[in-house]
C-alpha cells in the first residue's frame, strides 16, 4: 500500500502523512513549498516526517503534469490524498489567476494521472465555503451550492464538479471532504486561532469582525486525520458497474460563537485580549454548521474534540515552537504576506 498525499508541508497534509506513517503505511509527499506563509514552518513539519519510516518527498508543483505523471508512474499509488490548494477568502480576491492555476489546473492534473494510473480511491479536500450563501442551518450535502461567495469556494465546488464527471466517465472512486475550519498543532499562520494567539502574546489587539457576531463549527485536526484514515480504506461502491463519487462533511457539528472561541483562548494563555471591532469583510459568512450524519454512517466515526481542549493544545504547541519573549518567533521569521492576508475562518 503506498498512499500519496499532495500538500504534504501543509497544515492537514502533514497530520495525515504522520498518522498514516505511524501506522505502518508506506506514504509519499509533495509539495511546491509556496510561499503564501512561512517556508519555515513547512519545511519544519516536514523535518518531523522524515525521521517516519515508510515517508518519502518530492517536491513537486501539481502545476507540472510531467513531473506528477512521471511520480505516478514510479511509485503505482494505491490511493491518493489530494490536499494541495490554494487557499484563503480575501486571497482569492485579489490573486485570483494563483487559484485557477492550483486548484483547477493542478486538480485537473491529478485527475488525469488518476486516469492514466487507476487507483482504488481518490480522496479530494473541498471546503465548507461551497455552502456560501446558505442560511438553512446545519449544512448537508445533499443542499444546493450554487451561490458561492468567493472565488475559493467556487474552485472547489469546481473540483467536486470534476471528480464527479472524472469518476462516472474513468471509473475513479473518489470522496470529497468538505472540511470545517480546521485547526490545532501546526496550523496556519493565516488562520484566525494562530493570528489571535500571536497578537495577544505580543499586546497587541486582535481584529474582531462583524461586532463578533459569527458562529463556526470548528474542527480539530486529530478528527481529521481520524475521520480520512477510516475512509481511505472505503471508497464508495461501484453503481452499475461504474465507480461512483460521494460527498462528506468533516464538522464537529456543534457551531461556536466567535466570542466564546476568544474566551477559550483567553483562557488558555492566561491573557485578556485587546479588541478591535470591524466590519464583516468581504467574501466571510455569519455561520456554519455541519450536518455530518452521512459521515458517521459510512465510517461509524464523527468529531469529538470541544473547543476547550483543542486550543489548549494548540497553544502549548505554540509555545513550545514559538519560545520567545511576548511570543516572537524564535525559529523563523513571520509567516510570509500576513499583513495582506484578512483572517482566515473557512
Amino acid at each position: 500500500m503506498t498512499v500519496l498525499i499532495t500538500g504534504v508541508a501543509g497544515f492537514i497534509g502533514f497530520h495525515m502523512a504522520r498518522k498514516l506513517c505511524r501506522q505502518g503505511v508506506h506514504v509519499v509527499g509533495i509539495d511546491n513549498l509556496n510561499d503564501y506563509y512561512s517556508v519555515d514552518l513547512k519545511r519544519a513539519r516536514l523535518a518531523q516526517l522524515e525521521h517516519l519510516p515508510g515517508f518519502h518527498f518530492q517536491q513537486i508543483d501539481i502545476i507540472d503534469q510531467g513531473a506528477l505523471r512521471g511520480l505516478f508512474s514510479a511509485y503505482g499509488f494505491s490511493e491518493v490524498i489530494h490536499l494541495a490548494a490554494q487557499a484563503g477568502v480575501r486571497y482569492s480576491i485579489d490573486h485570483p489567476s494563483v487559484y485557477a492555476d492550483a486548484n483547477l489546473v493542478g486538480f485537473l492534473n491529478v485527475l488525469e494521472a488518476c486516469r492514466a494510473y487507476p487507483v482504488k480511491h481518490l480522496v479530494y479536500a473541498s471546503s465548507s465555503s461551497v455552502y456560501g450563501a446558505n442560511t438553512k442551518m446545519p449544512f448537508a450535502v445533499e443542499d444546493a451550492v450554487d451561490q458561492p461567495v468567493s472565488l475559493y469556494a467556487a474552485t472547489k465546488r469546481a473540483n467536486e464538479l470534476m471528480a464527479y464527471s472524472y469518476s462516472h466517465l474513468y471509473r475513479i472512486p473518489a470522496t470529497g471532504l468538505r472540511f470545517f475550519t480546521v485547526y490545532g498543532p501546526w496550523g496556519r499562520p493565516d488562520m484566525a486561532l494562530f493570528k489571535f494567539t500571536q497578537a495577544i502574546l505580543n499586546g497587541e489587539p486582535i481584529d474582531i469582525y462583524n461586532g463578533g457576531e459569527m458562529a463556526r463549527d470548528f474542527t480539530y485536526v486529530d478528527d481529521i486525520t481520524e475521520s480520512m484514515s477510516r475512509l481511505l480504506p472505503r471508497p464508495p461502491p461501484l453503481v452499475d458497474g461504474i465507480a461512483s463519487c460521494q460527498l462528506f462533511n468533516i464538522g464537529r457539528g456543534a457551531p461556536v460563537k466567535l466570542l466564546d472561541f476568544i474566551h477559550c483562548l483567553e483562557s488558555a494563555l492566561g491573557i485578556q485580549a485587546k479588541r478591535n471591532y470591524l466590519p464583516l469583510q468581504p467574501g466571510d459568512v455569519l455561520q456554519t454548521w455541519a450536518d455530518v450524519s452521512g459521515l458517521e454512517k459510512w465510517i461509524d466515526f464523527s468529531p469529538q474534540a470541544g473547543v476547550e481542549q483543542g486550543v489548549a493544545e494548540f497553544v502549548r504547541w505554540y509555545r513550545d515552537f514559538y519560545p520567545g519573549k511576548q511570543g516572537q518567533p524564535a525559529r523563523q521569521a513571520q509567516p510570509a504576506r500576513q499583513s495582506k492576508q484578512a483572517t482566515r475562518w473557512a
